[in-house]
């Protein structure tokens, strides 16, 4: 699968032009981002959309939601996106493909897992040996929330299919509903969807996906290396407006962030907001530093090699470049 998709990819590299930043009339240069889902999990990125970061950097950011890392990937290699916002995983499938205009690991934004356990009954004091016999609705197979919850069971001495059943047959958006309407014993859900399902007295949080696995690059900016060397200073700004707004999350109070965030979240309250932004402080899933490590990257090939996805192992300076992130947290944080 994951060769048929570099091939797909390939072709695509020769059937569109390369995306250019312009300046539009207001001055600013307008930046194409394609993100995986829309999530609080991501909150930095829409702060410093909110507060005016990217503005200060002449940016502008106009997001689009590819609905998976594979549509993101496909984005960034098409030229529709200049920056494409997911799973490094993306960019490992292409690199290991063989393409010739790998994109590169520019920037990291999440070193967890972003997803919350939950279960239909009250654990206070639960542990992963208690899900032996089981079933947990865990997401898409191959996907990175997937095959990180396989990894913490295997290290737990679980195995899907032996003494624990993982369903990977729902769809990652309908999981909750499937999930309410009797389908498994546990589910795993992001925020604020599992605090919302908590206090609606539907299920109980019993664990932290995120916490349980250690840091790994779950989330980052990817940009195609002929992009890059185009536009290194708007890659610099995009990461200074980020490496701020991710600085002032961790600086302040949940509830003095909310309201910057609530027209990115309509729907949801300020409240929820707020107690998604401390559940994800609580677990530390943002990183300072938006330079990924190789030790990062090496958890995260364990992760996938695990769960049988990985077509081989790349090397770290193939995949990631940690020279702008570098730089930008030096200066932020002098």
């Amino acid at each position: 699968m994951k060769k048929t998709l570099s091939i797909i990819f390939a072709a695509l590299l020769l059937l569109f032009p390369l995306s250019a930043c312009e300046k539009d009339d207001d001055g600013l240069t307008t930046l194409q981002v394609n993100e995986v889902t829309h999530s609080i999990f991501y909150a930095p990125m829409y702060l410093a959309d909110s507060m005016g970061f990217f503005e200060a950097e002449g940016l502008k950011i106009e997001l689009t939601n590819g609905g998976g890392a594979d549509k993101v990937m496909a984005s960034v290699l098409s030229g529709d996106a200049d920056i494409g916002f997911c799973g490094p995983e993306a960019a490992l499938y292409v690199l290991a493909g063989g393409s010739t205009d790998v994109p590169k690991v520019f920037g990291q934004l999440t070193k967890r897992d972003g997803s919350f356990l939950v279960s239909r009954v009250d654990e206070p004091d639960f542990e992963w040996s208690d899900l032996e016999g089981k079933e947990i609705l865990a997401g898409r197979k191959g996907g990175v929330p997937a095959m990180t919850f396989e990894y913490i069971l295997n290290q737990n001495g679980l195995t899907d299919g032996v003494n624990v059943d993982l369903n990977f047959d729902v769809a990652f958006d309908l999981m909750t509903a499937a999930f309410e309407g009797g389908t498994a014993d546990y589910c795993t859900m992001f925020e604020p969807v599992a605090s919302e399902y908590e206090a609606a007295g539907k299920g109980y949080v019993v664990a932290s996906v995120g916490e349980a696995s250690g840091e790994v690059p779950y989330t980052c900016y990817i940009a195609k290396d002929s992009w890059l060397e185009k536009n290194e200073t708007e890659a610099r700004g995009f990461l200074r407006a980020m490496t701020k707004a991710i600085k002032y999350i961790n600086e302040h109070s949940s509830e003095e962030v909310a309201p910057y965030l609530q027209e990115h979240f309509a729907t949801t309250s300020l409240e929820s907001i707020a107690i998604s932004l401390d559940s994800y402080k609580a677990i530390d899933a943002w990183v300072s530093n938006m330079a990924m490590t190789e030790d990062a990257l090496d958890r995260l090939q364990d992760i996938i090699e695990n769960a049988g996805e990985l077509p081989r192992r790349v090397n770290f300076a193939d995949l990631v470049t940690t020279e702008y992130a570098q730089e930008i947290y030096d200066e932020v944080y002098r």
